[in-house]
């Protein structure tokens, strides 16, 4: 098997299968290199405008590849999608999205895109930037409490998908009418969330990355703060919010490994009792296994840094009606600390780690040869 790869793309020999990372929500086909699993259905993947995806029959069995440009059965006339799945995938893909062929109404793959078909589309396509101002001015005109967010025409031209967000619910009776006389099409209003509009509009995240609801996730989580309290992020609303203003789903990516670590540290509210003073917790190092206690419980005042073993020795001895003199840590402690504190396992041996070993043996070897032959 023959890789190559590419900066945006990672093909595999030269039956054209390929894992198109640069399109949104695509999934690697993993099985390309596998002709029979083509055969195992008729069901095929196609993907629409930014993340609108949905499953054909390919009844007339049209050989498909991933990639073709193909003509599928709409209500009412016929769309122009992208192939991205074919053969058994498509299947385990059907089942993790919950679409079953006998609750869906199960539509056709009609040909392989012609060129008329794809002169229309285009055309079509051309059409949307400018339907969509033309529509939140007549939505405003109207006193509407809602935000088109995007519009989609579908692949004949025939009809358009108008996406809204609204804070309740809205009677747009009458905006259908609006929109039918002046676009001349076939209307669909369908409501998606905030989420869900930052995902069809893309944009880059705070990380420097393309926005994970842009690029592969298909399904949101809720997300609370109770996350961000967690992993000690900064409970600024302006910090928390994404592009969409929703909190950042890339909170819950990690809050799992934070939760795990946090099971093997004391709860924040113990406090920590000397015979001088009275220590409140102020924050917590989880990857480092530190903690910071302060002596005021309102600000930063007198910050002493102890490693988790060592609060607890401290809570145990409280717990015994014991208050040590003080916070401060020993050498010996101290020294301890910072041989856990950090470990380079990648590069924690030289490259030049053997050199000696070799001079070593070297030496070694001629003393041998010296006792061996004296007269050298």
């Amino acid at each position: 098997m023959d890789f190559i790869l590419d900066k945006n793309k990672a093909q595999i020999n030269a039956t054209g299968c390929k894992n198109t990372t640069n399109k949104k929500l695509a999934v690697f086909d993993w099985l390309c290199d596998l002709p029979e699993t083509k055969l195992d259905t008729d069901f095929v993947e196609v993907q629409f405008k930014n993340t609108r995806k949905g499953y054909y029959l390919n009844n007339t069995k049209i050989l498909l590849e991933k990639g073709d440009m193909v003509a599928v059965e709409a209500s009412p006339g016929h769309d122009v999608g992208e192939v991205t799945m074919v053969g058994r995938l498509v299947l385990n893909q059907m089942k993790k999205n919950g679409v079953s062929p006998d609750t869906i109404e199960v539509r056709r793959v009609y040909r392989k895109a012609k060129q008329s078909d794809m002169e229309r589309y285009h055309e079509a396509k051309a059409k949307e930037h400018q339907t969509m101002i033309k529509a939140r001015q007549i939505a405003e005109s109207m006193n509407l409490n809602m935000k088109i967010g995007d519009v989609e025409y579908l692949g004949d031209g025939n009809k358009a998908i108008f996406y809204y967000i609204a804070d309740e619910r809205v009677d747009f009776r009458q905006l259908i009418k609006v929109f039918v006389d002046t676009f001349h099409i076939r209307v669909e209003m369908r409501q998606i969330g905030a989420r869900q509009e930052a995902g069809r509009i893309g944009a880059i995240g705070p990380c420097g990355r393309e926005l994970c609801c842009a690029s592969w996730m298909s399904t949101f989580a809720s997300v609370s703060t109770s996350s961000a309290r967690h992993q000690d992020v900064s409970t600024n609303p302006q910090r928390l919010a994404g592009q969409c203003t929703k909190l950042k789903c890339c909170m819950n990516f990690e809050i799992d490994t934070y939760m795990d670590l946090l099971k093997d540290f004391p709860s924040k509210d113990i406090i920590l009792e000397t015979k001088d003073a009275v220590y409140y917790h102020f924050k917590t190092d989880l990857f480092k296994r530190l903690m910071t206690y302060s002596s005021a419980k309102q600000m930063a005042a007198n910050l002493v840094t102890l490693p988790v073993e060592k609060v607890k020795e401290v809570i145990e001895m409280n717990k015994h009606g014991i208050k040590p003199d003080s916070l401060e840590i020993t050498e010996k402690e101290t020294t301890q600390t910072s041989q856990n504190d950090y470990q380079n396992v990648v590069g924690q041996d030289s490259l030049t780690r053997f050199d000696k070993s070799k001079k070593k043996k070297k030496r070694h070897k001629h003393r041998n040869n010296h006792q061996q032959n004296p007269s050298k």
